[in-house]
């Protein structure tokens, strides 16, 4: 099974415009547009009933006492923790992308629903906090004053079964444990991400 995504290399810089926030010299960060990436697949394993597709950051800390904070800087060796951008279930495997901006073509004010999509059904992102409810794609935006370079692994998973039986406000790891025992395949793509400067150049 193959995914890929057009917009950038396999390991290589995620551009701007596939992000939540962008540097600023003014004031660190900006709101960017926060378009979601093209996503493609192919050569899906015989049985492929239907996909899923998770975009995680394996490399958020696990505290944010530092973040963004004039005159410190948030130690490479800090602890780190999943962070989810993208959690999409149900996806039709004679479907064979995800378009740029189908998903998210810009910042919604109060966050956006779950539920379903023309392209599956989307859960929330971890920007979710409380009763602020983030559902599908919203792109990178790690400390600017984080030592490490962030990772974005777009993760498409072939499934034995049509539907995960999951709905309403579910998350990253709720879709992990329903699909255990009904994966044939996955793939990954890898993009990097930073508003740390020294890490930008």
């Amino acid at each position: 099974m193959i995914i890929s995504v057009p917009s950038f290399t396999n390991g290589a810089a995620i551009p701007d415009q596939y992000a939540y926030c962008k540097p600023d010299t003014a004031r660190h960060t900006a709101y960017s547009e926060n378009k979601n990436p093209e996503i493609q697949w192919s050569e899906l394993p015989q049985g492929t009933q239907s996909l899923a597709l998770l975009c995680v950051d394996d490399q958020v800390p696990t505290t944010f006492e530092q973040a963004n904070q004039e005159g410190k800087t948030i130690a490479a060796e800090t602890p780190r923790t999943d962070f989810y951008h993208w959690v999409v279930i149900n996806i039709d495997p004679k479907r064979h992308r995800i378009k740029a901006g189908e998903d998210s073509d810009g910042i919604v004010a109060g966050g956006k629903p779950a539920g379903h999509r023309p392209y599956g059904v989307v859960g929330l992102n971890s920007y979710s906090s409380g009763k602020k409810i983030q559902a599908g794609y919203d792109g990178p935006c790690p400390p600017w004053n984080d030592e490490r370079m962030h990772q974005y692994h777009f993760k498409l998973y072939a499934l034995d079964i049509p539907s995960l039986q999951l709905d309403g406000n579910f998350t990253g790891p709720d879709v992990l444990t329903a699909m255990k025992g009904h994966v044939l395949a996955q793939a990954n793509w890898i993009g990097l991400y930073t508003l740390n400067p020294a890490l930008r150049n």
